[in-house]
């Protein structure tokens, strides 16, 4: 029995930690491998999305340093300002010529069988015709005097509420020179900007835009028709316009479009009134230095050239003058000068 027992517990003992061991071997490979799997898996997650966290971080990066050189720039080169070149005006960049407009008739030249190109000063009866408005008149009576003893036909826009108003429009008109209102109206950078005494501003009522309007053509003598100072917001407004056309055509005045916005909807306000209407194609004196203004004026040759007639603005600059008066007889070869009137007309 004493020997027996041993020997059972021997097989015993290696069967008992065999099946316990095999069970903990199983567990601990079991254990072991899971691990293995899951922390592989974490590994190609982690290389899958740092690309694109690198990425989004670049993209960030690139973003800012646009940014920031942007605004240095900024700084360093800040914006122009628009400034006022004369009591109460801005003047427009030049627009490029527009020279496909079918309201405007071309005049034609004589059909001739031998095409024969005549030169203008032998053909004087098919000149194309050109009006010249000076604008922002009313503030220096020198200028005016000077302009006044062109020998051209010319048109006054008289500003109301200016100091020489009345004895401006009462001295041109004797001489021969045609009188129009200059309309101040409210521009697209008001307040920051003001278009000056008697404005008509968006802001107002009706009754009270009516009023200020009739109070201005009261305030200038011999007015035969009307264009805008400024504007740039006020001309973009077609129930404004309405009511002001509403006016000018009950008191048989023509209107001409200063254009000093892209967004003007003068023309089929116009149209749609029956308002007598033309519109400006050249300003001689955007930029006021004498190159510049020789350059307009054979620009407006070339477009009146074109299509038989042209408006022109100009503003009583000394320098305007200067070259109007040097450019005057090569201008009377070319075309024939005429007053604005001569050349607006009811829209169909």
């Amino acid at each position: 029995m004493t020997q027996k027992n041993p020997e059972k517990k021997g097989r015993s003992t290696p069967v008992k930690r065999g099946g316990k061991g095999t069970g903990k071997k199983k567990g601990t490979r079991g254990a072991t491998s899971s691990p293995g799997v899951r922390k592989g898996t974490g590994s190609r997650n982690e290389t899958s999305t740092r690309p694109f966290l690198w990425t989004l971080v670049g993209l960030f990066f690139l973003i800012g340093v646009v940014i920031g050189t942007g605004w240095i720039v900024h700084q360093l080169f800040p914006p122009e300002e628009l400034t006022e070149k004369q009591p109460f005006e801005i003047y427009p960049k030049e627009e490029p010529l527009h020279t496909d407009r079918p309201d405007r008739t071309v005049i034609p030249f004589p059909e001739r069988p031998d095409r024969t190109v005549i030169p203008f000063q032998d053909r004087p009866e098919v000149l194309p015709e050109v009006a010249i408005i000076i604008d922002d008149i009313g503030y220096s009576r020198t200028m005016a005097r000077k302009f006044g003893d062109l020998d051209m036909a010319l048109t006054f826009s008289v500003l109301p509420k200016s100091p020489h108003r009345r004895e401006i429009a009462a001295e041109a008109h004797g001489n021969g020179i045609e009188i129009m209102l200059h309309l101040p109206m409210e521009p697209m950078e008001f307040p920051r900007v003001k278009p000056g005494p008697g404005a008509l501003l968006v802001s107002m009522d009706v009754d009270d835009m009516i009023d200020v309007l009739y109070d201005d053509l009261d305030d200038v003598p011999y007015v035969v028709g009307v264009n805008n100072h400024m504007g740039s917001r006020m001309t973009a407004i077609s129930t404004r316009m309405y009511q002001i056309f509403t006016v000018l055509k009950k008191n048989d005045l023509f209107f001409i479009d200063s254009r000093t916005s892209a967004q003007s909807l003068c023309k089929p306000s116009a149209r749609l009134l029956q308002v007598t209407y033309g519109e400006r194609d050249i300003f001689l004196d955007h930029s006021v230095d004498k190159e510049t203004i020789r350059k307009q004026i054979r620009a407006l040759i070339h477009l009146a050239v074109k299509t038989g007639h042209a408006i022109a603005i100009g503003h009583p600059h000394r320098v305007t003058y200067e070259v109007l008066s040097e450019e005057l007889p090569e201008l009377k070869k070319k075309v024939r000068l005429v007053h604005a009137s001569d050349l607006v007309r009811p829209l169909g």
